[in-house]
């Protein structure tokens, strides 16, 4: 249910994009992103930081495309969302030494520190890549194929690298003492 309500607004998008075009379906996001956040915060009383995050962006970057009728604005928006968390991962381990991976997940997984380290860092390269893969489809492809690209490619993408993550990190989890399968 959570993974629904996260792509809530990107799905809204997509649909809008496609019956009424792109300056419709960027007011359809905005809206979709506040009803979003008002959805959670009824439901569970708090917001997390990356989703006050992603309504700012949405509402500055789609803000600008609808009162500059640019579509440009909101095809940088991925970018910068992508950009600003992998700099966020960057800076918290460059220059406050803190591996926020590691200060967000923590409490759910138990790993070595230089595999937390790896993690942050493939993390960071991955969003700055996607932030670049945006901008290059954005500019080199119709608006039509950058929106298919941001639903199905973007996702996508992110479901492979983080089955890649999860398999990378299977040989370092520990099963809890007494979960051995009973020996026939």
């Amino acid at each position: 249910m959570k993974l629904l309500i996260d792509f809530f607004p990107i799905f809204l998008f997509f649909a809008a994009f496609k019956l009424w075009g792109i300056f419709t379906a960027t007011a359809v996001a905005i809206a979709a992103t506040v009803l979003q956040i008002g959805y959670l915060r009824w439901r569970h009383g708090k917001i997390e930081p990356m989703q006050w995050v992603n309504l700012g962006i949405i509402v500055l970057f789609g803000g600008a495309t609808l009162l500059a009728h640019d579509e440009a604005f909101i095809k940088w928006k991925p970018t910068a969302l992508y950009w600003f968390m992998g700099g966020a991962l960057l800076l918290g381990q460059m220059v406050f030494r803190k591996n926020l991976l590691q200060w967000l997940l923590g409490s759910q997984l138990e790993l070595p520190d230089p595999v937390w380290r790896t993690m942050n860092w493939a993390w960071a390269t991955f969003f700055g890549c996607m932030g670049a893969l945006n901008l290059w489809i954005a500019y080199r492809f119709e608006t039509s194929i950058w929106v298919n690209f941001k639903l199905f490619g973007g996702l996508g993408l992110m479901f492979l690298f983080a089955l890649g993550q999860a398999l990378y990190l299977s040989r370092f989890i520990k099963e809890p003492p007494g979960t051995d399968s009973p020996k026939p």
